[in-house]
């Protein structure tokens, strides 16, 4: 029951995004490719990776995701930072127009918690919150990312 429950909670959390995705498609508001928009969610969520970073933890070569991070720049979601601690190294950034493209996903989130504070007691809330941190951080340990920040 639970992984059914999960699974469509999450299902419908991907198929809101998709949907405003192809909104922004049918504008032309964005240019990106699938696997693009993977990586950049990817890049997103390592807050400021280098390359050789982002090319291991997606675990390809350190070229293929300099292709990857080059055509993300070309399209204006990514630029590179020169690191000021060691001045040969880069980090990838995200840029406006990727926020921009992020609130699609985080705009929804933000409504369904608003629904969810409005239709649950305060105490059922924070037991919510309290077992999807639980879940985040003792049940997913394949995924190790920072901390994700949520901007209001």
């Amino acid at each position: 029951m639970l992984e059914q429950t999960l699974s469509e909670v999450y299902t419908k959390f991907k198929i809101h995004f998709y949907q405003e995705m192809f909104k922004q498609l049918n504008s032309r508001e964005t240019s990106l490719t699938t696997v693009e928009l993977f990586c950049v969610e990817i890049i997103h969520a390592l807050k400021n990776p280098t390359i050789a970073e982002f090319a291991n933890f997606i675990n390809v070569s350190s070229p293929n995701a300099a292709y990857k991070v080059n055509s993300l720049i070309q399209k204006g979601y990514i630029e590179k930072v020169q690191s000021t601690v060691d001045r040969r190294e880069y980090h990838i950034h995200v840029t406006d127009k990727y926020y921009n493209y992020f609130n699609l996903s985080q705009k929804y989130v933000n409504k369904v918690v608003e629904r969810a504070q409005d239709y649950f007691s305060a105490e059922q809330v924070e037991i919510l919150d309290n077992i999807l941190k639980d879940m985040s951080n003792e049940l997913m340990t394949e995924v190790v990312i920072p901390p994700v920040e949520v901007q209001p």
